[in-house]
């Protein structure tokens, strides 16, 4: 791979490229649900590919393949030059100060290898000792009367990923992800509930191993969970009125994701991302003086706590996992950055460039 590597990065630069980066992943995945007692699915599937990305006359370029032959390195690699050289035609409109194309600030030479901190790897435990687990959750919420139906999933992802830069940046990843969950269903006085465990989404995932499973006790909250939904039915409803919440967990990250987390996305606060819900209130001229809340509020980027999603070791520029202040005693003093944008700031990227496979470009995304 080292060789292919050396291939793309070198024909990026005699092509034309003022920088290129390169990133090889591959992935394994395994999937598990029980519904109602029953085996409803048991898969597994692999995705392996490259993606190459350069900056050639000012604008971006990206390709990809799964082919990993010699040819096919260079192909994609030509096409990315191609496709970076056709973008600098139209001048960029979203992020300021980019009239002279891509600045990227300081280079990125990181080095180094990472794995995601485990006990036991979850890919080394048989299938049928899976199922079993999910299936004693299953029973479980089948001895509560009025449940009508039960599921229970099982996820498990093992990403390893290379990437290196025409900086001297050259690093190895691999990335475990393990997650389960429990949903029941109760129907009865003309009402539908449903409860899950050990989130409200019905899985839940973490940067760790079969540990992390094992410790949601999916059986020992089983009934719990039924109990609730079968509650629900007849519970008042909520009260309108004028008090004091105390937010559950699940909602709270859900509220600081939406309303927190991608108002301070950088690309979308500078205009060159948006989503159906707009770009962001937080522009730069807000950056280190605004009020965002009380002097309660403190809110972290986190890219090295674990089992969090966000967790990893660098990002995909090559950017080291750290943590940064985004909201500091109630003000605003951060964003998620990646190094294009932050160098529109005249500051350095804090690691916030994700990609969710080979073949996606990578963009500034949360970490935790």
């Amino acid at each position: 791979m080292d060789e292919l590597i050396s291939r793309a990065l070198d024909l990026a630069m005699v092509e034309g490229a003022s920088y290129a980066d390169i990133r090889l992943v591959h992935t394994d995945r395994e999937s598990y649900v029980v519904r109602n007692g029953v085996v409803d699915n048991l898969s597994t599937s692999q995705s392996t590919g490259f993606g190459v990305r350069v900056v050639a006359d000012g604008g971006w370029g990206f390709a990809s393949s799964h082919d990993f032959s010699p040819p096919e390195i260079d192909r994609v690699t030509a096409l990315a030059v191609q496709i970076a050289r056709a973008s600098a035609l139209k001048p960029p409109t979203g992020i300021e100060g980019e009239k002279d194309g891509v600045r990227l600030g300081p280079p990125v030479a990181s080095k180094g290898v990472y794995l995601t901190p485990l006990e036991v790897d979850p890919f080394t435990i048989a299938p049928d000792e899976k199922l079993a687990l999910l299936l004693a959750a299953d029973q479980e919420m089948a001895l509560v009367r009025g449940i009508t139906s039960r599921r229970c999933n099982l996820v498990l992802i093992k990403e390893q990923k290379t990437f290196a830069n025409s900086e001297g940046a050259h690093v190895e990843q691999t990335i475990y992800e393990s997650g389960a969950g429990i949903q029941t269903t109760a129907v009865g006085h003309g009402e539908v509930q449903r409860r899950s465990y050990p989130d409200s989404h019905g899985l839940q995932l973490g940067r760790a191993g079969w540990e992390y499973i094992l410790a949601m006790d999916l059986a020992g909250n089983a009934q719990r969970t039924a109990d609730e939904a079968v509650a629900l039915l007849t519970a008042d409803q909520c009260p309108s009125d004028v008090t004091t919440a105390i937010i559950g967990g699940c909602q709270l990250a859900l509220q600081v994701h939406e309303s927190c987390g991608h108002a301070v996305e950088l690309d979308r606060a500078l205009g060159s991302e948006a989503a159906f819900a707009g770009t962001s209130f937080l522009t730069p001229d807000k950056l280190n003086g605004y009020r965002y809340g009380s002097e309660h509020v403190n809110i972290t980027a986190d890219s090295l706590r674990l089992p969090g999603l966000g967790a990893y070791g660098w990002d995909d520029e090559g950017v080291p996992a750290q943590s940064t202040p985004i909201i500091k005693d109630g003000m605003f003093v951060g964003y998620l950055m990646s190094r294009e944008s932050a160098s529109v700031l005249g500051l350095e990227s804090n690691g916030c460039m994700r990609a969710s496979s080979w073949n996606r470009i990578p963009l500034v995304r949360m970490t935790n």
